[in-house]
C-alpha cells in the first residue's frame, strides 16, 4: 500500500501526477490551474524546490508578480547558484518596474551561466 502524506491524505504518487499536470497546464497557458495543483504539492512537500520554481513560473505567467517574487526568492535561498531562478526573478523585477534589482539578478544569472539570453539581459556594456 502506498504511503500517505500526513498533511493531505494523498499519496506521494498523486503529488508527482499533480506536478506533471501542472507542467502541462503551464505549457498550455493555464498558469492559474497550475498554481492550484502546485499549492497541494507544496503544502505536502514545502521543501520541494522544483515545485516552488514551477509555481513561481506559473505566478509570473499569471502576472501575479509579488507571489512570483516570493517563490523565486525562496528557490534562491535554497539554490543560490540557480541561474534560471536569478534570470526569472530579474524578469519579475523588470516587469514590476524595479530595473535596478532586475539588472543585479540578470548579471548574477549571466555570471553563473553564460547563456546568450542571460548575457544579453545583463547589459554588461552599460
Amino acid at each position: 500500500m502506498a504511503e500517505r502524506s500526513a498533511s493531505s491524505g494523498r499519496s506521494p504518487e498523486t503529488h508527482v501526477i499533480d506536478y506533471r499536470a501542472a507542467e502541462r497546464l503551464l505549457d498550455a497557458r493555464d498558469p492559474r490551474g497550475a498554481v492550484k495543483l502546485l499549492d497541494r504539492v507544496i503544502a505536502a512537500h514545502p521543501e520541494n524546490t522544483a515545485a516552488r520554481l514551477l509555481r513561481a513560473r506559473a505566478f509570473f505567467a499569471a502576472a501575479q508578480l509579488r507571489p512570483a517574487e516570493l517563490e523565486f526568492t525562496i528557490v534562491l535561498e535554497r539554490e543560490p547558484d540557480n541561474a534560471f531562478a536569478h534570470f526569472a526573478l530579474a524578469r519579475t523585477y523588470e516587469r514590476a518596474g524595479r530595473p535596478e534589482q532586475a539588472v543585479r539578478h540578470f548579471r548574477l544569472a549571466a555570471a553563473l551561466d553564460p547563456n546568450p539570453e542571460y548575457l544579453a539581459a545583463a547589459r554588461f556594456d552599460d
